[in-house]
């Protein structure tokens, strides 16, 4: 029983093995598919220690071996208890598990994880073809990046608990850049600065390079007044308030980065493709990222680089549609909505780390870049994907009544029957690497599903 499983990554073995000593690398190998969440990271890979919660409120934790610690060659470890959270894990289940780095040459390294278990090879092989893919594709982006100039950024991010904000700082971090988390309410870790988003304190940038901007509130939801209130009132006003800032800090960031939404281009197009040159829509959601865009005009107008990074539909089962979509159509209930033919633009979630990273190091990037595949799906092949990626009948549809019944006419016009055929042209231009450029690759990617040697 147990698993060895062994991959060459183009990489120095110093750097690999770097890689997984810095925060952030628990968080960027964890499968986005299993229940277990990281609740602390190790400290050291010498002799550090990791938890992750488990359903139920049980707790894995991840002992380091301090006698098998040899970098760059190995580090180690094993399961072990701390808490009667984590007694019954450390109880019933035994694992040992010896991560071994061999150089091959200067820029290529065998990665091999050795895992003693009873857990059968099988269960465990999807989840370290991920992170060994999930290495592979961290690292040679950071390559690309340096290449390219970037030196290690001191970055302050909102957002930053959130779906994109929690992939985004755990990819930074491990790339050697320093991460400074905005919260708003009082820090509790060093890497915390509290942010008031109604009036920002004057020293809220000193020392940071660049801003990385991703708070505001959901919009799914049912729009009522006061939830279309809470859409705007968490991304416009605030927005301003960190561009003025940025625009009246000479000390302060050269780059001021932003999250946006394709919803600018309007809930039905029709088969238009759209790209960042394209007109704004009509509609709710239109209005709201059109004055959210308009509020970083302060930081543009003093000679920052501000990029708005228009996104897709986030394709992780962490959070967002798929999050929502997953156990439907996990239990063989899911279906096209209405005809199916409505177009989507999605990205995957590593892909939007990505943009966001290239939106630090690609001096040109200004402005709005759409931040979709290159590869927009109508819903009702979005629908065959996901089932066949689960294995599952897509036979169900739903019909037109249903999103309105949950989310108003409003509601389901502007979110679930949304049709927006948006594409990439500036990052197709710019010659832009996608992981993952088809949803079939994609969904395969977050859920477990790839096939594996």
């Amino acid at each position: 029983m147990g698993l060895m499983y062994s991959s060459i990554v183009e990489a120095p073995q110093e750097d690999v093995f770097a890689w997984h000593s810095r925060p952030g690398a628990f968080a960027r190998l964890s499968p986005p598919w299993q229940a277990m969440r990281l609740k602390s990271e190790a400290a050291s890979l010498r002799d550090g220690r990791a938890e992750l919660a488990l359903p139920g409120g049980l707790r894995w934790v991840a002992e380091h071996q301090a006698d098998a610690y040899d970098p760059p060659r190995r580090f180690a470890d094993k399961i072990g208890s701390r808490g009667p959270a984590s007694l019954p894990a450390a109880l019933v289940m035994r694992w040992n598990h010896v991560h071994d780095f061999e150089a091959i040459d200067d820029t290529h390294t065998r990665m091999v994880d050795r895992v003693e278990t009873p857990a059968p090879g099988h269960f465990l092989r999807p989840m370290f073809a991920y992170r060994h893919r999930q290495l592979a594709d961290d690292l040679a982006a950071h390559q690309r990046a340096s290449a390219h100039g970037l030196a290690p950024l001191t970055v302050a991010v909102t957002g930053a608990s959130g779906l994109v904000g929690s992939a985004l700082t755990s990819f930074l971090t491990t790339g050697g850049h320093r991460v400074i988390r905005l919260v708003r309410r009082a820090p509790a870790k060093p890497d915390e600065r509290q942010w008031n988003p109604g009036d920002p304190a004057p020293d809220l940038f000193a020392g940071v390079d660049a801003v990385i901007h991703l708070a505001g509130a959901s919009i799914a939801g049912r729009f009522t007044e006061a939830h279309c209130r809470a859409i705007r009132d968490s991304r416009i006003e605030p927005t301003r308030r960190l561009a003025e800032l940025a625009a009246h800090n000479d000390f302060g960031p050269q780059m001021l980065i932003s999250a946006s939404a394709v919803g600018f281009y309007g809930n039905d197009r029709g088969d238009e493709l759209l790209a960042e040159t394209s007109e704004r829509g009509d509609g709710f959601l239109a209005d709201v990222v059109a004055d959210w865009e308009n509020a970083l005009a302060p930081a543009e107008q003093s000679g920052v680089r501000v990029v708005r990074i228009r996104t897709g539909i986030v394709q992780s089962p962490r959070g967002g549609t798929l999050r929502l979509l997953r156990p439907l159509f996990s239990a063989g209930l899911g279906g096209r909505i209405g005809d199916g033919q409505q177009w989507l633009a999605w990205i995957g979630i590593d892909d939007l780390v990505d943009i966001y990273h290239r939106a630090l190091w690609d001096t040109q990037l200004s402005g709005p870049v759409n931040a979709v595949s290159p590869d927009p799906v109508r819903n009702a092949d979005y629908t065959h994907a996901l089932g066949h990626t689960l294995h599952r009948p897509t036979i169900l549809p739903v019909p037109s009544f249903g999103p309105r019944l949950l989310l108003g006419d409003q509601g389901a016009r502007e979110l679930a029957c949304a049709s927006q055929r948006a594409i990439p042209a500036i990052l197709s231009a710019a010659a832009h690497h996608f992981r993952h450029p088809r949803l079939d690759q994609a969904l395969r990617h977050v859920l477990g599903r790839s096939v594996t040697a």
